[in-house]
């Protein structure tokens, strides 16, 4: 076996068992942070795959940023076992359900993509980022300014919405 073929399967098998940590943890903070153990999978998985902008930005926004973020939710929630309603035994049953429904859909799905079969020559620069950079900056480059327009926008709203109003607090 090759070491990518290891580094794949490690990867692999890290990602399913850090994701049946998320779903079977008791703790919310556990979940997050198995979340994050997927996360990091991910992105080993992207590395393998040449696509180290997608690993870096996995890491930087998905694991970094939002998983911070849903900590800190968390924490702020307070959750505690005994403040959550018991769960209806149905309502149960219907998750199950809905479960092994989209198992069948994926496993259907995974075996009509048989054929697919992706062809990365050693040393390819596929997935590089001096690629992206110029497919963005050159055949891309108007929907890149509109969407940082739309950026800038969103945010100058977020500002105007946040902001005080200071004439409503005035009392005479």
């Amino acid at each position: 076996m090759e070491v990518t073929q290891i580094l794949f399967w490690f990867l692999s098998v890290l990602a399913v068992g850090a994701a049946i940590g998320v779903v079977l943890s008791k703790s919310p903070i556990y979940s997050v942070l198995w979340l994050i153990v997927v996360f990091f999978s991910i992105s080993g998985h992207y590395i393998l795959m040449n696509a180290q902008f997608l690993a870096i930005v996995n890491i930087i926004v998905y694991a970094g940023a939002i998983m911070v973020l849903f900590l800190f939710v968390i924490m702020l929630m307070n959750l505690n076992a005994d403040a959550e309603p018991a769960k209806n035994k149905y309502l149960k049953f219907a998750g199950v359900i809905a479960g092994m429904c989209l198992m069948i859909v994926l496993v259907a799905a995974l075996a009509e993509s048989s054929d697919i079969k992706v062809s990365l020559a050693r040393g390819s620069d596929v997935g590089l980022i001096k690629n992206l950079g110029r497919s963005l900056f050159t055949t891309y480059v108007i929907p890149f300014e509109i969407s940082s327009i739309l950026f800038l926008s969103a945010m100058v709203g977020a500002v105007v919405i946040g902001k005080k109003d200071e004439q409503k607090q005035v009392n005479p």
